[in-house]
Protein backbone atom coordinates (compact mmCIF):
# COMPACT_ATOMS: atom_id res chain seq x y z
CA UNK A 1 0.00 0.00 0.00
CA UNK A 2 2.82 2.36 0.86
CA UNK A 3 4.42 1.73 -2.54
CA UNK A 4 1.19 2.67 -4.30
CA UNK A 5 0.90 5.87 -2.30
CA UNK A 6 4.51 6.75 -3.08
CA UNK A 7 4.32 5.76 -6.76
CA UNK A 8 2.93 9.12 -8.10
CA UNK A 9 6.01 10.88 -6.72
CA UNK A 10 8.60 8.51 -8.22
CA UNK A 11 10.09 9.36 -11.65
CA UNK A 12 10.48 5.65 -12.44
CA UNK A 13 6.67 5.29 -12.47
CA UNK A 14 6.38 7.61 -15.43
CA UNK A 15 9.48 6.30 -17.22
CA UNK A 16 7.99 2.79 -17.05
CA UNK A 17 4.68 4.17 -18.30
CA UNK A 18 6.55 5.69 -21.25
CA UNK A 19 8.18 2.31 -21.89
CA UNK A 20 4.72 0.72 -21.98
CA UNK A 21 3.49 3.33 -24.44
CA UNK A 22 6.38 3.04 -26.96
CA UNK A 23 4.98 -0.06 -28.76
CA UNK A 24 1.59 1.62 -29.00
CA UNK A 25 2.84 3.38 -32.12
CA UNK A 26 2.94 0.09 -34.01
CA UNK A 27 -0.41 -0.98 -32.58
CA UNK A 28 -2.02 2.36 -33.38
CA UNK A 29 -0.77 2.31 -36.98
CA UNK A 30 -2.09 -1.21 -37.50
CA UNK A 31 -5.48 -0.37 -35.97
CA UNK A 32 -5.88 2.27 -38.67
CA UNK A 33 -4.94 -0.27 -41.34
CA UNK A 34 -7.07 -3.23 -40.26
CA UNK A 35 -8.65 -3.12 -36.80
CA UNK A 36 -10.34 -6.47 -37.44
CA UNK A 37 -7.03 -8.34 -37.04
CA UNK A 38 -5.39 -6.79 -33.94
CA UNK A 39 -3.06 -9.78 -33.53
CA UNK A 40 -1.08 -9.15 -36.75
CA UNK A 41 1.59 -6.95 -35.03
CA UNK A 42 2.57 -10.07 -33.08
CA UNK A 43 3.56 -11.63 -36.41
CA UNK A 44 5.26 -8.49 -37.70
CA UNK A 45 7.83 -8.41 -34.89
CA UNK A 46 8.91 -12.05 -35.34
CA UNK A 47 11.74 -11.35 -37.85
CA UNK A 48 13.07 -8.52 -35.68
CA UNK A 49 13.56 -10.89 -32.74
CA UNK A 50 16.33 -12.68 -34.64
CA UNK A 51 18.29 -9.50 -35.47
CA UNK A 52 21.21 -9.33 -32.99
CA UNK A 53 21.17 -5.55 -32.61
CA UNK A 54 17.48 -5.50 -31.66
CA UNK A 55 18.43 -7.07 -28.33
CA UNK A 56 20.95 -4.28 -27.78
CA UNK A 57 18.35 -1.59 -28.54
CA UNK A 58 15.75 -3.23 -26.31
CA UNK A 59 18.28 -3.64 -23.50
CA UNK A 60 19.34 0.00 -23.61
CA UNK A 61 15.72 1.17 -23.70
CA UNK A 62 14.83 -1.08 -20.77
CA UNK A 63 17.83 0.12 -18.75
CA UNK A 64 16.97 3.78 -19.24
CA UNK A 65 13.20 3.51 -18.73
CA UNK A 66 12.58 0.46 -16.52
CA UNK A 67 15.64 0.47 -14.23
CA UNK A 68 17.17 3.97 -14.50
CA UNK A 69 18.79 3.64 -11.06
CA UNK A 70 20.80 0.60 -12.18
CA UNK A 71 21.97 1.58 -15.63
CA UNK A 72 25.40 2.74 -14.40
CA UNK A 73 25.85 -0.29 -12.17
CA UNK A 74 28.04 -3.25 -13.12
CA UNK A 75 25.43 -5.54 -11.52
CA UNK A 76 22.51 -4.38 -13.67
CA UNK A 77 19.96 -7.13 -14.20
CA UNK A 78 19.35 -6.08 -17.81
CA UNK A 79 22.03 -6.66 -20.44
CA UNK A 80 22.90 -4.16 -23.16
CA UNK A 81 24.59 -6.38 -25.72
CA UNK A 82 23.59 -7.82 -29.10
CA UNK A 83 22.45 -11.42 -29.38
CA UNK A 84 25.33 -13.86 -29.75
CA UNK A 85 23.52 -17.19 -29.49
CA UNK A 86 20.23 -18.57 -30.67
CA UNK A 87 19.03 -18.76 -27.09
CA UNK A 88 19.44 -14.97 -26.87
CA UNK A 89 17.49 -14.52 -30.11
CA UNK A 90 14.60 -16.68 -28.90
CA UNK A 91 14.51 -14.78 -25.61
CA UNK A 92 14.46 -11.50 -27.52
CA UNK A 93 11.58 -12.71 -29.68
CA UNK A 94 9.61 -13.78 -26.61
CA UNK A 95 10.31 -10.41 -25.03
CA UNK A 96 8.96 -8.53 -28.08
CA UNK A 97 5.77 -10.60 -28.10
CA UNK A 98 5.16 -10.17 -24.36
CA UNK A 99 5.95 -6.47 -24.55
CA UNK A 100 3.35 -5.96 -27.27
CA UNK A 101 0.73 -7.84 -25.26
CA UNK A 102 1.44 -5.90 -22.07
CA UNK A 103 1.47 -2.64 -24.01
CA UNK A 104 -1.94 -3.51 -25.45
CA UNK A 105 -3.29 -3.85 -21.91
CA UNK A 106 -1.64 -0.56 -20.98
CA UNK A 107 -3.19 1.13 -24.05
CA UNK A 108 -6.66 -0.10 -23.12
CA UNK A 109 -6.28 1.21 -19.55
CA UNK A 110 -4.71 4.50 -20.67
CA UNK A 111 -7.57 5.25 -23.07
CA UNK A 112 -10.68 3.89 -21.34
CA UNK A 113 -10.06 4.87 -17.72
CA UNK A 114 -9.53 8.62 -18.34
CA UNK A 115 -12.62 8.58 -20.58
CA UNK A 116 -14.57 7.02 -17.73
CA UNK A 117 -13.47 9.83 -15.41
CA UNK A 118 -14.48 12.45 -17.99
CA UNK A 119 -17.91 10.83 -18.37
CA UNK A 120 -18.43 10.72 -14.59
CA UNK A 121 -17.52 14.41 -14.33
CA UNK A 122 -19.97 15.20 -17.13
CA UNK A 123 -22.75 13.25 -15.37
CA UNK A 124 -21.94 15.02 -12.09
CA UNK A 125 -22.46 18.34 -13.92
CA UNK A 126 -25.80 17.16 -15.30
CA UNK A 127 -24.70 16.39 -18.86
CA UNK A 128 -25.42 13.17 -20.68
CA UNK A 129 -22.43 12.15 -22.83
CA UNK A 130 -23.16 11.50 -26.48
CA UNK A 131 -22.14 8.27 -28.20
CA UNK A 132 -21.22 5.00 -26.54
CA UNK A 133 -20.81 5.42 -22.79
CA UNK A 134 -17.45 4.55 -21.20
CA UNK A 135 -19.21 3.13 -18.12
CA UNK A 136 -21.94 0.53 -18.13
CA UNK A 137 -24.22 2.20 -15.59
CA UNK A 138 -25.71 5.64 -15.08
CA UNK A 139 -25.06 6.76 -11.48
CA UNK A 140 -26.84 9.74 -9.93
CA UNK A 141 -25.05 13.07 -9.95
CA UNK A 142 -23.78 12.84 -6.38
CA UNK A 143 -22.43 9.32 -6.94
CA UNK A 144 -20.80 10.36 -10.22
CA UNK A 145 -19.03 13.21 -8.41
CA UNK A 146 -17.69 10.77 -5.81
CA UNK A 147 -16.66 8.15 -8.38
CA UNK A 148 -14.96 10.55 -10.82
CA UNK A 149 -11.42 10.14 -9.34
CA UNK A 150 -11.71 6.33 -9.06
CA UNK A 151 -10.80 5.50 -12.69
CA UNK A 152 -7.68 7.67 -12.45
CA UNK A 153 -6.64 5.90 -9.25
CA UNK A 154 -7.24 2.57 -10.96
CA UNK A 155 -5.14 3.77 -13.90
CA UNK A 156 -2.28 4.61 -11.57
CA UNK A 157 -2.51 1.17 -9.94
CA UNK A 158 -2.59 -0.53 -13.33
CA UNK A 159 0.42 1.45 -14.55
CA UNK A 160 2.43 0.62 -11.41
CA UNK A 161 1.55 -3.07 -11.57
CA UNK A 162 2.21 -3.37 -15.30
CA UNK A 163 5.50 -1.51 -14.80
CA UNK A 164 6.56 -4.02 -12.14
CA UNK A 165 5.48 -6.92 -14.35
CA UNK A 166 7.32 -5.70 -17.45
CA UNK A 167 10.45 -4.94 -15.39
CA UNK A 168 10.56 -8.47 -13.96
CA UNK A 169 10.02 -9.94 -17.42
CA UNK A 170 12.82 -7.74 -18.79
CA UNK A 171 15.20 -8.98 -16.10
CA UNK A 172 14.35 -12.54 -17.06
CA UNK A 173 14.42 -12.25 -20.86
CA UNK A 174 16.86 -9.38 -21.39
CA UNK A 175 19.12 -10.28 -18.48
CA UNK A 176 22.69 -11.43 -19.16
CA UNK A 177 23.06 -14.97 -20.39
CA UNK A 178 25.33 -17.51 -18.70
CA UNK A 179 28.11 -16.69 -21.16
CA UNK A 180 27.75 -12.95 -20.55
CA UNK A 181 27.80 -13.45 -16.79
CA UNK A 182 30.92 -15.59 -17.12
CA UNK A 183 32.61 -12.93 -19.25
CA UNK A 184 31.72 -10.22 -16.73
CA UNK A 185 32.97 -12.39 -13.88
CA UNK A 186 36.27 -13.01 -15.67
CA UNK A 187 36.71 -9.28 -16.29
CA UNK A 188 35.95 -8.54 -12.64
CA UNK A 189 38.41 -11.20 -11.52
CA UNK A 190 41.12 -9.78 -13.76
CA UNK A 191 40.48 -6.34 -12.31
CA UNK A 192 40.72 -7.60 -8.73
CA UNK A 193 43.91 -9.52 -9.52
CA UNK A 194 45.45 -6.42 -11.05
CA UNK A 195 44.54 -4.37 -7.98
CA UNK A 196 46.04 -7.02 -5.73
CA UNK A 197 49.23 -7.09 -7.79
CA UNK A 198 49.52 -3.30 -7.64
CA UNK A 199 49.00 -3.38 -3.88
CA UNK A 200 51.78 -5.95 -3.54
CA UNK A 201 54.07 -3.89 -5.76
CA UNK A 202 53.54 -0.79 -3.65
CA UNK A 203 53.95 -2.72 -0.40
CA UNK A 204 57.21 -4.36 -1.49
CA UNK A 205 58.82 -1.38 -3.17
CA UNK A 206 57.81 1.47 -0.87
CA UNK A 207 58.07 -0.73 2.23
CA UNK A 208 61.62 -1.72 1.32
CA UNK A 209 62.65 1.89 0.68
CA UNK A 210 61.19 3.15 3.94
CA UNK A 211 62.72 0.30 5.93
CA UNK A 212 66.16 0.94 4.46
CA UNK A 213 65.82 4.68 5.11
CA UNK A 214 64.79 4.13 8.74
CA UNK A 215 67.61 1.65 9.41
CA UNK A 216 70.21 3.81 7.67
CA UNK A 217 69.15 6.98 9.48
CA UNK A 218 69.15 5.22 12.84
CA UNK A 219 72.57 3.69 12.23
CA UNK A 220 74.06 7.00 11.08
CA UNK A 221 72.80 8.78 14.16
CA UNK A 222 74.09 6.02 16.46
CA UNK A 223 77.56 5.77 14.89
CA UNK A 224 78.23 9.48 14.63
CA UNK A 225 80.88 8.94 11.93
CA UNK A 226 80.73 11.54 9.11
CA UNK A 227 81.99 9.04 6.53
CA UNK A 228 79.39 6.45 7.55
CA UNK A 229 76.70 9.13 7.58
CA UNK A 230 77.67 10.12 4.03
CA UNK A 231 77.41 6.49 2.86
CA UNK A 232 74.05 6.12 4.65
CA UNK A 233 72.66 9.22 2.97
CA UNK A 234 73.84 7.95 -0.41
CA UNK A 235 72.12 4.62 0.19
CA UNK A 236 68.92 6.37 1.27
CA UNK A 237 69.04 8.53 -1.86
CA UNK A 238 69.55 5.58 -4.18
CA UNK A 239 66.83 3.51 -2.54
CA UNK A 240 64.45 6.47 -2.60
CA UNK A 241 65.05 7.03 -6.31
CA UNK A 242 64.32 3.37 -7.06
CA UNK A 243 61.13 3.56 -4.99
CA UNK A 244 60.05 6.70 -6.86
CA UNK A 245 60.54 4.89 -10.18
CA UNK A 246 58.36 2.02 -8.99
CA UNK A 247 55.74 4.45 -7.69
CA UNK A 248 55.69 6.31 -11.01
CA UNK A 249 55.24 3.05 -12.92
CA UNK A 250 52.33 1.96 -10.71
CA UNK A 251 50.65 5.35 -10.96
CA UNK A 252 50.89 5.16 -14.75
CA UNK A 253 49.02 1.86 -14.65
CA UNK A 254 46.35 3.31 -12.35
CA UNK A 255 45.86 6.31 -14.61
CA UNK A 256 45.63 4.07 -17.70
CA UNK A 257 48.19 6.23 -19.40
CA UNK A 258 49.06 5.51 -23.02
CA UNK A 259 52.72 6.05 -22.18
CA UNK A 260 54.70 2.87 -21.65
CA UNK A 261 55.75 2.53 -18.00
CA UNK A 262 59.30 1.64 -17.09
CA UNK A 263 60.13 -2.06 -16.88
CA UNK A 264 59.69 -3.85 -13.60
CA UNK A 265 63.01 -4.80 -11.95
CA UNK A 266 64.34 -8.34 -12.39
CA UNK A 267 66.82 -10.62 -10.64
CA UNK A 268 69.53 -9.34 -12.97
CA UNK A 269 69.34 -6.16 -10.87
CA UNK A 270 69.53 -8.06 -7.55
CA UNK A 271 72.88 -6.38 -6.77
CA UNK A 272 70.96 -3.18 -6.10
CA UNK A 273 69.06 -4.91 -3.28
CA UNK A 274 72.18 -6.55 -1.90
CA UNK A 275 74.14 -3.30 -1.84
CA UNK A 276 71.23 -1.56 -0.17
CA UNK A 277 71.21 -4.19 2.58
CA UNK A 278 75.00 -3.94 2.97
CA UNK A 279 74.78 -0.16 3.23
CA UNK A 280 72.31 -0.64 6.06
CA UNK A 281 74.96 -2.48 8.06
CA UNK A 282 74.13 -6.08 7.20
CA UNK A 283 76.89 -8.44 6.15
CA UNK A 284 75.40 -10.04 3.05
CA UNK A 285 76.82 -13.34 1.81
CA UNK A 286 75.29 -13.65 -1.67
CA UNK A 287 75.64 -16.43 -4.18
CA UNK A 288 73.77 -16.06 -7.48
CA UNK A 289 74.41 -18.91 -9.90
CA UNK A 290 73.08 -19.64 -13.34
CA UNK A 291 72.15 -17.47 -16.33
CA UNK A 292 69.63 -15.27 -14.52
CA UNK A 293 69.20 -13.12 -17.63
CA UNK A 294 67.56 -16.10 -19.40
CA UNK A 295 64.85 -16.55 -16.78
CA UNK A 296 61.23 -16.17 -17.95
CA UNK A 297 59.86 -12.69 -17.37
CA UNK A 298 57.28 -13.57 -14.68
CA UNK A 299 59.80 -15.68 -12.73
CA UNK A 300 62.59 -13.10 -12.69
CA UNK A 301 60.23 -10.26 -11.80
CA UNK A 302 58.43 -12.09 -9.01
CA UNK A 303 61.75 -13.52 -7.78
CA UNK A 304 63.11 -9.98 -7.46
CA UNK A 305 60.09 -8.96 -5.38
CA UNK A 306 60.39 -12.02 -3.14
CA UNK A 307 64.08 -11.28 -2.54
CA UNK A 308 63.26 -7.64 -1.90
CA UNK A 309 60.58 -8.47 0.65
CA UNK A 310 62.81 -11.06 2.36
CA UNK A 311 65.64 -8.52 2.82
CA UNK A 312 63.13 -5.89 3.95
CA UNK A 313 61.82 -8.21 6.63
CA UNK A 314 65.37 -8.90 7.85
CA UNK A 315 66.09 -5.18 8.27
CA UNK A 316 62.69 -4.42 9.70
CA UNK A 317 62.47 -7.18 12.29
CA UNK A 318 66.09 -8.09 13.04
CA UNK A 319 68.10 -5.02 12.17
CA UNK A 320 71.57 -5.12 10.51
CA UNK A 321 72.30 -8.81 11.06
CA UNK A 322 74.32 -11.13 8.76
CA UNK A 323 72.26 -12.37 5.81
CA UNK A 324 72.90 -15.32 3.54
CA UNK A 325 71.35 -15.18 0.06
CA UNK A 326 71.29 -18.08 -2.40
CA UNK A 327 69.74 -17.82 -5.86
CA UNK A 328 70.21 -20.88 -8.03
CA UNK A 329 68.73 -22.22 -11.25
CA UNK A 330 68.13 -25.91 -10.61
CA UNK A 331 66.56 -28.49 -12.92
CA UNK A 332 63.33 -26.90 -14.12
CA UNK A 333 63.04 -24.42 -11.28
CA UNK A 334 64.54 -21.39 -9.57
CA UNK A 335 65.53 -21.74 -5.91
CA UNK A 336 65.71 -18.59 -3.83
CA UNK A 337 66.79 -18.75 -0.19
CA UNK A 338 67.40 -15.99 2.35
CA UNK A 339 68.51 -16.93 5.87
CA UNK A 340 69.51 -14.81 8.84
CA UNK A 341 70.04 -15.29 12.57
CA UNK A 342 67.43 -14.12 15.05
CA UNK A 343 68.85 -11.56 17.49
CA UNK A 344 68.18 -11.88 21.19
CA UNK A 345 66.42 -8.52 21.20
CA UNK A 346 64.58 -8.15 17.89
CA UNK A 347 64.15 -4.75 16.32
CA UNK A 348 60.83 -3.04 16.58
CA UNK A 349 58.59 -4.16 13.69
CA UNK A 350 56.66 -1.59 11.73
CA UNK A 351 53.48 -2.66 9.95
CA UNK A 352 51.64 -5.97 9.72
CA UNK A 353 52.47 -9.40 8.37
CA UNK A 354 51.27 -8.94 4.80
CA UNK A 355 54.82 -9.32 3.45
CA UNK A 356 55.06 -13.05 4.20
CA UNK A 357 51.62 -13.62 2.72
CA UNK A 358 52.60 -11.61 -0.35
CA UNK A 359 55.67 -13.80 -0.95
CA UNK A 360 53.59 -16.95 -0.74
CA UNK A 361 50.99 -15.46 -3.10
CA UNK A 362 53.62 -14.49 -5.65
CA UNK A 363 55.08 -17.99 -5.65
CA UNK A 364 51.65 -19.64 -5.81
CA UNK A 365 50.63 -17.55 -8.84
CA UNK A 366 53.58 -19.05 -10.72
CA UNK A 367 52.76 -22.59 -9.62
CA UNK A 368 55.52 -22.69 -7.02
CA UNK A 369 55.65 -22.30 -3.26
CA UNK A 370 57.40 -20.19 -0.64
CA UNK A 371 58.18 -21.38 2.86
CA UNK A 372 58.90 -18.94 5.67
CA UNK A 373 59.70 -19.68 9.29
CA UNK A 374 62.35 -20.62 11.85
CA UNK A 375 65.27 -22.64 10.50
CA UNK A 376 68.34 -23.93 12.42
CA UNK A 377 68.06 -21.24 15.09
CA UNK A 378 67.46 -18.46 12.60
CA UNK A 379 64.88 -17.46 10.03
CA UNK A 380 64.60 -18.66 6.45
CA UNK A 381 62.66 -17.69 3.35
CA UNK A 382 62.82 -20.46 0.74
CA UNK A 383 60.97 -20.03 -2.58
CA UNK A 384 60.80 -22.54 -5.42
CA UNK A 385 59.53 -21.16 -8.73
CA UNK A 386 58.98 -23.54 -11.69
CA UNK A 387 60.44 -22.64 -15.05
CA UNK A 388 59.03 -25.14 -17.53
CA UNK A 389 55.35 -24.30 -17.11
CA UNK A 390 56.10 -20.59 -17.36
CA UNK A 391 58.03 -20.89 -20.61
Amino acid sequence: MYRLLRAPFLPVTYSRWLHLCVPLLLLAIWMFINPAWPWVPLLIVIPFGFVPWVRLAEGLQAQFLLTPDERDSADSGISAAPSKRWSDRWRTLLWLEIRLAVSGAAMFATVTLPLASVELVARALGHTPAGDPAIWFAPPRWAAALLAPVPLIVLLVVVVLLGEVITRIARRLLGPSAAERLTALEARTEQLLERTRIARELHDSIGHALTVAVVQAGAARAVGDPAFTDRALSAIEETGRAALEDLERVLMVLRESAQQPSQRPTLVEADRLLESARASGSAVDAQLTGPLESLPGPVTREGYRILQEALTNVLRHCGPVPVRVRVEMAAGRLDLEVTNPLPQRPAVAVGGGSGLRGMRERAALLGGDAQTGPYEGGWRVHARLPLERIR
